[in-house]
């Protein structure tokens, strides 16, 4: 008799473990459903986000990419028909001998509503030379090149962001500069300059440039030597394309880089003629960064939503077992939800206050609000202790994680290794088969 009774408590403690565990398994799966809602919330209000920038840059001026200048002389070519002998109009594409760009980046935030938006004004000074251009190679005759009708390309991505005249000084002599281009084999929006051009002789070139741009700002290598020399006061500077600054400094107070790129360094000739070569892929300058951007980093918070229930449910279910309180499957949902709230706590309070300051305020709110709850269940003030321990120390983990993005893997795998380690260690003092010990396998007495 008596030992059929413990063979039904032993069953029936065993069963309710299970089921918990179970429960617990399931909840947590279905807080995964309100964790995507918050990250679908994140994406919508990014593409917000974007869409605002788009409208203000649209009228300020859109990231600009430089290109030139580009010196074309067209010249003619000869071919029979039935008729007769026919001239067809060509252009041959001389890039600088040398190319020299110094000048100065001025950043500037600009506000839409709760959004912030990078733009800048730049002030650049152009200088170079082109040497002696040599048609041999094309088998063009002399007489067949029209020097006289030569004329420079500048390559502007928006140019609705060109603040003042253009005026390029070539050879010597002020020539001005129009709107549009007169061929597309190198650029697809631009301004055009006159430049007459003497047979065996080179000819230097200088202009400045007011623009105005957004995001970033790049420049095309066309020189045999290409020197570019930009300063900003912008601390938070991303050097992005194909090269890299030669050498940089960056402070508080902003940054200075210098380029310095060979012929060899890319893909494409000084000279060539027509749509033979493409310039596009080579471009190279800086990127203007917010030093955070709000929204990856709560996207990549909401990642750890999982790991964080699972844990805080774990610390419960301990706690329950150890205490033997039972705690219903409603109040396990409740403290899951109040997690899950932190994520849209987090979004709502970081579109309008910095972003470390609003998970301060998001994570004592939670905190705080799972404690208190805590303390109504088990009235005990230990476990208490317990789940105020565990939750700090959990949101200070992915605090450390959000800051440390280089390092963000290796941390994470560091802190789930040690987080098993505490899980098997408080497992071991749960007597998984109500009343009986396990040891190797088979039940003993």
């Amino acid at each position: 008799m008596d030992t059929n009774y413990f063979e039904k408590q032993k069953n029936r403690i065993s069963g309710s473990v299970s089921l918990k565990l179970t429960v617990i398994g399931i909840l947590s799966l279905l807080l995964l459903i309100p964790s995507g809602m918050i990250k679908n919330l994140i994406s919508e209000r990014e593409m917000r986000q974007r869409e605002t920038i788009e409208e203000v840059t649209s009228k300020w001026g859109n990231a600009q990419t430089i290109c030139g200048p580009v010196l074309t002389v067209p010249y003619l070519t000869y071919y029979k028909t039935k008729t007769g002998v026919r001239a067809t109009r060509n252009f041959a594409h001389v890039l600088p001998g040398e190319l020299s760009v110094n000048g100065d980046l001025i950043p500037e935030i600009r506000k839409r509503g709760i959004y912030k938006v990078i733009a800048y004004n730049t002030k650049l000074n152009f200088s170079g030379f082109f040497n002696p251009l040599d048609f041999s190679e094309w088998k063009v005759k002399e007489d067949d090149i029209l020097w006289n009708e030569a004329y420079v390309t500048i390559g502007v991505t928006d140019m609705r962001g060109i603040k003042k005249e253009i005026q390029i000084e070539w050879c010597g002599i002020p020539e001005i500069i129009s709107p549009g281009l007169k061929s597309k084999d190198i650029v697809t929006s631009g301004v055009t300059a006159h430049a007459p051009v003497k047979s065996g002789e080179s000819c230097s070139f200088s202009f400045n440039i007011d623009l105005n741009g957004s995001h970033y700002l790049n420049f095309i290598p066309l020189g045999k030597e290409t020197n570019v020399k930009l300063r900003s006061t912008w601390s938070t500077p991303s050097f992005d394309g194909m090269f890299l600054p030669e050498n940089h400094e960056i402070t508080d107070t902003g940054f200075v880089a210098q380029w310095n790129i060979l012929q060899l360094n890319r893909n494409y000739p000084q000279q060539w003629t027509g749509d033979e070569f493409e310039i596009k892929g080579s471009e190279f300058g800086v990127k203007l960064l917010f030093p955070v951007d709000t929204y990856q980093k709560a996207t990549r918070s909401v990642k750890y939503s999982l790991l964080f229930i699972s844990l805080t449910f774990l610390v419960f279910f301990f706690s329950e077992v150890l205490s033997k309180k039972r705690i219903h499957a409603v109040q396990y949902l409740l403290v899951g939800v109040a997690l899950v709230v932190f994520y849209s706590l987090l979004i709502a309070l970081s579109e309008h206050i910095d972003f470390n300051l609003a998970f301060l305020f998001a994570s004592a709110a939670t905190i705080s609000l799972v404690t208190v709850f805590t303390h109504a269940v088990f009235r005990n003030r230990y476990t208490t202790l317990s789940i105020l321990s565990v939750l700090t120390a959990l949101y200070v983990f992915l605090f450390t994680i959000l800051q440390l993005s280089d390092y963000s893997l290796l941390l994470g795998n560091v802190g789930l290794f040690i987080v098993l380690a505490i899980v098997m260690y408080f497992s071991v003092k749960i007597n998984w088969y109500g009343g009986v010990s396990v040891r190797n396998g088979e039940a003993g007495e």
